[in-house]
């Protein structure tokens, strides 16, 4: 049986009435990412039609999870909140703060010995305020939530960029900041700029060695990491309707890689039986009863080019295994021959030396079993294996099953490390080297979603290529970039060559999905009597202090950082080792973009200190700054804290005194993070304004006590010849957000409306 089934019903019940208000409103067929927006307003039943990409929109999502690196600072926030328990069913999942380094028992043992402050911290909150937790090696919260709590036609936030995964079971599931969950765990409208809407028709069937994973690789390389900013991307046709409910899942996770606020499928049959093999038979039942509010309307499909503001189309039949990569997820190859051509001139290099199967983009039992099956014909016709293979289970569920039917034991007789049901690799949790800045080149191929430099094991100089977890094993068993599985040949250890056969899989086990202990903890009915306690001198976490507001007076304010090129949240916070400082704002605050490149000298973490001329790293620059009472502005290029969203890379920042970000464009959720944290997140008016930023700039802000919602602002740029340039600059804030920054925070403003 299903959690929630309650909250789930009364959805249903809702969802009937209010799309047929919201298609009448609007006045056409109505896509499924509309009904599902319109059917979750605030303020209920939908009385007005919202204009893509420019209404900011109140909503209630059904439930809110948040993974244990982003929870930390999430509940920290939520304990100022003065509410006694979450207002929405909440989860907590544990996989972020375990390393792969020797395999699942040992990783997980250490992982319990080094992390159980913030593992019985996080245990605690959940319990004393009505939250679900899933223990450290549960599962990763992605594979956990689609096994569990993803239903069709639901609405649902998480503190991780890949809530979006959930999307392959029909939700409409974002990734947001710790501060939007604690606006809807307290009980409070979520707000969000009404998505634009991007529809991918899929015709064809995949086959051979072509998997979902194709799909959004490809995807990627058309619209690009920022190509779907601001907008839904919604999946239908034939090809949609012949892929399984995991592979679905898989092309929404990556969303997240093309910037979308969220990815989605249609209610399918592939889905009744995912939610029917996963003992929720009740869902099911019930999304059948209102099986066309489930999906778009039929008109919609019919004519995609009339409701969508942009329609791709994608013939499966015809689409070729992919390599992305390295160091972009949209940067896209063909296997075989585009790849050697490519990789020679790029001087990538050739040699593979680990091939990665899991995460949460492609860990399901679907994805271990075709893998596995390219991993039994390398025992079976002799091959030895080039490269190294690690394993990451999505969940318990799938790691118990897979063990049960042999799929797991294949791997391992080829030696493969299976490491825990968490994260590992997938999010720089990987001890591969000792010393990874001084690590060599070298080239990996996996099958998560990311690939940014230094991203899977800390060395930059590591070429990451992303691909499906049949290419990747095909791949690591050849040891080569640049291996065909299709064409080329292997030579087996009796001298013979051999090819490798085309995958083969299950959708789902054909002795149903078993787990003995899936690690799961229901809280107690009354926490009242629950403490949670936090060392004074704890290293790992620590209670916050509210932000004091900026003001509308920002004079003298010196240059921190004028960042080159690409700035990610891993530039700006990064994961890895500083993971274990995710619930201790001031002491994470030391690696606050110490991996952003400096423009005027084209290094990291050094930058010029205007108080002393002298260079040195950046959070100890701003921490001198700070000291002074002298408040600092960040500079940046295009799509400015794309990747993950870790509100640490706005909370850090603000924290050491960062006033403003002044970029050419923003990714949206760190966007709204700035905003949330009373910060000024900023563009230039003017892109090519960006060129006049000098390296001992200071910034004089003429008319913020003008701030208000569609009116540009103006900064005096003060240089150090006494040449003045006054650049515009446009934003994105509402009323209701110049709020939270004229409170210092929008948890101030929660706070200060609860004491009401």
């Amino acid at each position: 049986m299903a959690f929630d089934i309650d909250m789930i019903k009364k959805v249903y019940a809702n969802m009937t009435e209010r799309v047929d208000a919201a298609r009448a409103i609007v006045g056409k067929p109505l896509t499924l990412s509309e009904k599902i927006l319109y059917a979750h307003l605030w303020d209920g039943k939908p009385t007005k039609a919202f204009t893509r990409g420019k209404d900011y929109v109140d909503f209630a999502p059904d439930r809110v999870a948040c993974q244990d690196a982003t929870a930390q600072m999430a509940l920290l926030q939520f304990m100022q909140a003065g509410k006694p328990k979450v207002a929405v069913p909440t989860t907590v999942h544990c996989d972020h703060l375990i390393q792969a380094k020797d395999g699942a028992a040992t990783d997980l043992k250490h992982a319990n010995n080094t992390s159980s402050e913030v593992f019985n911290f996080l245990e605690s909150v959940s319990n004393k305020y009505g939250i679900g937790f899933w223990k450290p090696g549960a599962g990763i919260i992605h594979q956990v939530v689609l096994e569990n709590y993803a239903f069709p036609g639901g609405m649902m936030i998480g503190t991780d960029s890949h809530t979006v995964n959930a999307g392959g079971l029909g939700m409409v599931a974002i990734g947001v900041g710790g501060a939007d969950a604690v606006d809807v765990m307290a009980g409070m409208a979520w707000e969000l700029k009404f998505p634009k809407l991007i529809g991918v028709r899929l015709t064809g069937k995949l086959s051979g060695w072509t998997a979902p994973k194709d799909v959004i690789l490809k995807v990627a390389e058309i619209l690009t990491v920022k190509g779907g900013t601001g907008a839904i991307v919604e999946y239908f046709g034939p090809g949609a309707l012949s892929m399984s409910c995991t592979g679905k899942g898989t092309i929404c996770n990556m969303g997240a890689e093309i910037g979308a606020t969220t990815s989605t499928f249609g209610y399918d049959d592939s889905m009744e039986r995912y939610l029917r093999a996963t003992d929720r038979s009740d869902v099911a039942d019930e999304a059948n009863k209102i099986r066309k509010y489930l999906t778009a309307d039929a008109e919609v499909y019919a004519n995609p080019e009339q409701y969508f503001d942009q329609v791709i189309d994608i013939n499966l039949s015809e689409l070729s295994p992919l390599l992305n990569g390295p160091f972009t997820p949209d940067l896209s190859t063909t296997v075989g021959t585009e790849m050697t051509e490519k990789a020679k001139a790029n001087d990538w290099p050739m040699q593979v030396e680990w091939g990665l199967i899991g995460s949460c983009t492609n860990s399901s039992y679907e994805d271990l079993s075709r893998a596995s099956s390219i991993a039994q014909q390398a025992l079976d016709k002799g091959l030895k294996t080039k490269a190294e293979f690690g394993i990451n289970p999505g969940s318990e569920q799938v790691r118990y099953t897979a063990e049960r039917d042999g799929i797991l034991q294949v791997f391992e007789k080829l030696d493969a490390k299976i490491f825990t049901n968490a994260c590992g690799p997938c999010i720089g949790q990987w001890a591969r080297y000792s010393d990874p800045k001084n690590a060599p080149k070298n080239s990996i191929v996996h099958s998560f979603n990311r690939n940014f430099a230094k991203r899977a094991d800390g060395n930059p100089n590591t070429h990451a290529f992303v691909a499906s977890p049949e290419i990747t094993a095909a791949i690591a068993i050849a040891g080569r970039l640049d291996f065909n599985p299709m064409t080329d040949t292997l030579i087996n250890e009796n001298g013979e060559e051999v090819m490798l056969d085309e995958p083969t899989g299950w959708e789902l086990p054909p002795k149903g999905f078993d787990v003995k202990e899936n690690g799961y903890l229901e809280p107690v009915a009354d926490g009242s009597g629950v403490e949670v306690t936090v060392k004074p001198d704890s290293e790992r976490l620590q209670l916050l202090t509210p932000f004091e507001p900026i003001g509308d007076s920002i004079k003298g304010a010196k240059l921190l950082i004028k960042a080159f090129g690409k700035c990610t949240t891993d530039h700006i916070s990064m994961a890895g080792p500083w993971l274990r400082f995710r619930g201790h704002l001031d002491n994470i605050a030391n690696n606050t973009l110490i991996g952003a490149v400096n423009a005027f000298n084209k290094k990291t973490n050094f930058v010029k200190n205007q108080l002393t001329g002298e260079y040195g790293g950046v959070p100890d620059t701003q921490r001198a700054y700070k000291k002074n009472g002298i408040l600092s502005v960040v500079v940046g290029d295009h799509n400015y804290g794309e990747g993950s969203s870790r509100e640490h890379a706005a909370m850090q920042p603000r924290h050491l005194g960062v006033a403003a970000v002044i970029v050419k464009s923003f990714a949206r959720i760190h966007e709204t993070n700035l905003k949330k944290q009373g910060m000024l997140g900023l563009t230039f008016a003017n892109e090519v304004d960006y060129d006049l930023i000098q390296e001992d700039d200071t910034f004089n802000f003429l008319d913020l006590n003008e701030f208000a919602p569609d009116k540009q602002l103006h900064v005096e740029v003060v240089h150090t010849d006494g040449s003045k340039d006054v650049i515009a600059l446009n934003h994105t804030y509402n009323d209701a957000q110049i709020e939270w920054y004229k409170e210092g925070s929008a948890l101030n403003l929660i706070k200060k409306q609860n004491a009401k």
